[in-house]
C-alpha cells in the first residue's frame, strides 16, 4: 500500500503537524545537491542533469563506496509508471558507462575537481578503474506512488534489478517546513542486490554461499575475529546494513580486501550492535583491542556491528588466498550470482579445508 507519513509534537498534549507542499520538485533537487544526506550519508554525488545523449537527462548520479553507480530520478510531473520506465531506460545507458565517461561527468559537475582524490577524501579508499560501475542501482524520489507502481518496483527488485523508492513528505511547522523520508525497500537489501548481481554478463542462480568482506586494519583485527568468532562492519550504514542479510546457519567465505580469502564458517546469530555484543559474558569492547568504531558505539548509523560465527577453517592474514579470477567486492556482505563466485568457492573448498 502507498506509504504515508504523520508527524506529531512530543508533549503531554501532542499536536499533529500539518502536511505541506514544496514549491517545486526542482527545490527538492536543489536541496539534495546542497545536502546529499537527504538521500544517503554513504553516497557521493557526481552528476546533475546528466545528458544521456538520446534526449534524456538523469536528475542525479552518485557513487557508492564500492564504486557502484546510483541513478536518482525525481518523479516531477510524470505518472508513476512513466517515471519507473524512464528510470529503467536511463539505467540501460548508465550500465555502459566506462571509467573515462564517469570522470567526464564529474568534471562537468565539479569543474576543477579530481574524482579520484575526492573519492578518497570521502570514503578513505582508492577508486579502482577496473571495478567502477561494476554494478548500479536505481532510486526513484517521489511524494507518493500508486500501489501498482510500488508492486512493479518490488517485483523488479525481487527479480534481481536493484531499484528502490524514496518517499518524501513536507510538513509546515511554525515558520519553517520539515522534510521527512521513508524507503519502500530496506536500502541495505537493495545495496546487496546491486552488489550481488554485478555488471552485465553471464549470471547464474545463487549457490547459497555468502561473500563477506572483512576490512582488517586499525579498525578491526582478523586474529581477534578468529579467536572470538565474529565478522563485523561499521563506520556508516553502507558498511553495516548488509550484515542484516546474515542469519543463523548461513555459510560465509571471508575475504580481506587487497589480500585474499582467509576463512570459512557458519553464522550462529544475527547482527548485534557493538555496545551490545558480548564475548564470554562480557562487553566485547572491553576485550577487543582494535578500534571497531567504539567512538561511535552510541550512534546507530556509524556504530560497528558484529555477527557471531563458528569458524570451520581459517588462515592467518599473511596466508590469505588470492588467485587470478577470484571474486571480490567492497560490500561487507553480498550474494554473488556471477560464475566467478561459483568457481571461487569451488577452488576455496579445495584449499581451505
Amino acid at each position: 500500500m502507498p506509504i504515508s507519513h504523520a508527524v506529531w509534537t512530543v508533549s503531554t498534549s501532542p499536536q499533529e503537524i500539518k502536511q505541506g507542499v514544496l514549491p517545486s520538485e526542482q527545490m527538492l533537487e536543489d536541496m539534495i545537491t546542497a545536502q546529499p544526506r537527504i538521500l544517503s550519508s554513504e553516497w557521493m554525488l557526481i552528476g546533475r542533469q546528466v545528458d544521456t545523449g538520446f534526449g534524456g537527462r538523469i536528475d542525479l548520479l552518485a557513487l557508492a563506496p564500492d564504486g557502484s553507480l546510483v541513478l536518482v530520478e525525481l518523479k516531477r510531473d510524470r505518472t508513476p509508471r512513466e517515471v519507473v520506465a524512464q528510470a529503467l531506460d536511463y539505467a540501460a545507458w548508465v550500465e555502459g558507462l566506462a571509467a573515462d565517461d564517469i570522470v567526464d561527468i564529474y568534471s562537468r559537475f565539479r569543474p576543477g575537481q579530481n574524482l579520484t582524490s575526492d573519492f578518497r577524501d570521502q570514503f578513505g579508499q582508492h577508486l579502482d578503474d577496473d571495478t567502477i560501475n561494476d554494478s548500479h542501482q536505481v532510486v526513484i524520489v517521489a511524494a507518493e506512488l500508486d500501489a501498482s507502481s510500488e508492486r512493479i518496483v518490488s517485483y523488479l527488485n525481487d527479480r534481481g534489478l536493484a531499484i528502490n523508492v524514496l518517499f518524501f513528505q513536507v510538513f509546515d511547522h511554525e515558520d519553517t517546513q520539515l522534510l521527512s523520508r521513508a524507503w519502500l525497500i530496506d536500502p541495505g537489501e537493495v545495496q546487496v542486490q546491486a552488489a550481488s548481481t554485478g555488471r552485465r554478463g553471464e549470471k547464474e542462480p545463487w549457490n547459497g554461499e555468502y561473500y563477506v568482506s572483512f576490512g582488517a586494519d586499525q579498525t578491526r583485527n582478523w586474529d581477534e575475529a578468529v579467536r572470538y568468532g565474529f565478522v563485523s562492519g561499521g563506520g556508516g550504514t553502507w558498511y553495516s546494513n548488509s550484515l542484516r542479510m546474515l542469519n543463523e546457519g548461513d555459510h560465509i567465505w571471508v575475504k580481506i580486501p587487497g589480500k585474499g580469502f582467509v576463512g570459512v564458517g557458519r553464522v550462529t546469530g544475527s547482527r548485534i550492535a557493538a555496545k551490545d555484543f558480548q564475548i564470554d559474558g562480557r562487553p566485547a569492547l572491553e576485550i577487543l583491542e582494535a578500534g571497531y568504531h567504539r567512538e561511535f558505539s552510541d550512534d546507530p548509523e556509524k556504530s560497528e556491528y558484529f555477527v557471531p560465527v563458528e569458524w570451520e577453517h581459517s588462515v592467518r592474514e599473511d596466508q590469505a588466498i588470492q588467485e587470478v579470477g577470484m571474486f571480490g567486492n567492497q560490500n561487507t556482505v553480498c550474494k554473488p550470482v556471477t560464475p566467478s563466485w561459483r568457481t571461487t568457492v569451488e577452488r576455496l573448498k579445495s584449499v581451505l579445508k
